[in-house]
């Protein structure tokens, strides 16, 4: 069938290379990246609800459970991205072993895990840059840092971070990855300060009982807390952009995933140890256990260093979600002109712009709630779907140049799709039934816009 037709990988490599996106990353770029992207909202916000009202002293499992399954989706995602340095990630790959309908439903569900999930970022971002101002006795107008729901007129600063770095993405993603690494830089010293501040303080009593919720809780949380390892899939957004895609990208995806998992347990660990998990529901975790032992001024320093965590996690977020949409149009799929790049900066101007304003508005005026559960769903199909896709390449094309291979493979993908698929289990219901209604509107779409539009169907 046409809706099936298979894009070649032959055709993938050998694209016009006006078409393509420059090259200009390097391997610590992209580890930087997927920290970036890693490393935010999860961390100092997400683990504290997970242990409150899920896993308890048990976190430490929960992102153990999540390391493990990423970790296999990681070395799945290693291979395709080196072995297909294009832009796309799981959209890309899906159309290269599965074929167009797959390929669309993935990029339709990529959007929960990319734009939805920065605006939701956003509003974190100003949740916490509005909380420092207060600090210092200058609090911000509530009409001003509140959405039209809760009273306000508009959530400001979640607005204006938007629009900066998708201004940041529209002159250029080497500036951008500066700022990034800055970035990095400042939250992971902010994360250090905590560990080193916190640890002598911790208490075994707080870990008893280890599993208030039982294991079923700690699948749960981990659930839950997989929105914490959001961004190591987005290095592979960037394939195109990397200059030795076959050895830097591996290195980015693995690197970041592994340095983000030992120092999430860590934070887990040293968390839960200093204060009672069920005092943990609170809005910023980290910096509340710092005020908890006295460090008031450790907590202001934590609370900048989630400021910048969640600037780098927004870069991330809406940069892989422009790439995606550039892709798809430049496959037919989208309106064209998303796929036009600037003159002079060389970078998708209009997708970039339009996702920008987007998730500025979506920050700046809806609340926003649920998300990460149904931002969760959306990654997890990605990785299925990409783990079952290196098993399907193997078969079909076992001839194709592979700079790095997945170990032990047909071990490998298995388990990640079915660790992966546990974990999707464990989602409430109702994050289920959007997610159906969700990509059934995909698929309507796909019917009445993008299967008509597509090049494959002409050849």
């Amino acid at each position: 069938m046409a809706n099936f037709r298979i894009k070649s990988i032959d055709s993938l490599l050998s694209m016009d290379e006006a078409k393509k996106l420059t090259k200009q990353l390097g391997a610590m770029d992209l580890m930087f990246l997927g920290i970036g992207g890693i490393v935010g909202t999860g961390i100092f916000v997400l683990t504290g609800v997970a242990a409150a009202t899920y896993s308890g002293p048990a976190l430490i499992i929960s992102f153990l459970m999540c390391g493990f399954a990423c970790s296999l989706a990681a070395l799945t995602y290693a291979e395709l991205a080196s072995m297909v340095p294009v832009a796309g990630s799981a959209y890309t790959y899906a159309y290269a072993t599965m074929g167009e309908v797959i390929a669309w439903i993935m990029g339709w569900n990529l959007v929960l895990e990319y734009a939805l999930s920065a605006a939701t970022v956003a509003s974190g971002w100003s949740g916490y840059f509005t909380g420092i101002f207060k600090t210092l006795g200058y609090p911000l107008p509530a009409a001003l840092t509140t959405v039209p729901q809760d009273g306000g007129i508009v959530n400001l600063p979640a607005v204006l971070i938007s629009l900066f770095v998708t201004y940041m993405l529209y002159i250029g993603m080497r500036d951008s990855a500066r700022l990034n690494n800055i970035l990095v830089v400042v939250k992971l010293a902010a994360l250090a300060l905590f560990l080193a501040l916190a640890s002598p303080a911790v208490e075994q009593t707080n870990w008893e009982p280890f599993m208030p919720f039982g294991f079923s809780g700690v699948a749960a949380g981990a659930a839950i807390v997989f929105f914490a390892f959001f961004g190591f899939d987005a290095v592979s957004t960037a394939a195109e952009e990397t200059k030795n895609p076959k050895r830097d990208l591996p290195i980015g995806i693995i690197g970041s995933l592994a340095v983000c998992t030992v120092l999430y347990m860590a934070v887990g660990i040293v968390l839960t140890g200093v204060v009672s998990y069920t005092e943990l529901n609170n809005p910023e975790p980290v910096a509340y256990a710092l005020r908890h032992i006295g460090y008031n001024f450790g907590s202001a320093l934590v609370a900048v260093g989630a400021v910048a965590g969640m600037t780098t996690v927004l870069i991330v977020f809406i940069y892989g979600q422009t790439r995606i949409f550039f892709v798809m149009a430049r496959d037919g799929l989208l309106p064209e002109a998303l796929c036009k790049l600037h003159p002079k900066y060389r970078t998708p101007h209009i997708v970039t712009w339009a996702t920008g304003i987007a998730v500025a508005l979506a920050g700046g005026f809806i609340k926003i709630g649920v998300i990460a559960e149904l931002a969760n769903i959306g990654t997890m199909f990605a990785f299925i779907m990409v783990s079952a896709g290196v098993m399907v390449l193997r078969k079909t094309r076992p001839d194709i140049n592979r700079p790095f291979k997945c170990p032990a493979v047909w071990v490998v993908g298995p388990l990640a799709i079915v660790s992966v698929g546990y974990l999707m289990l464990n989602l409430p219901a109702a994050t289920w039934e959007r997610f159906v209604i969700w990509s059934a509107i995909g698929v309507v779409i796909y019917v009445f816009y993008g299967r008509n539009r597509s090049p494959l169907r002409n050849q």
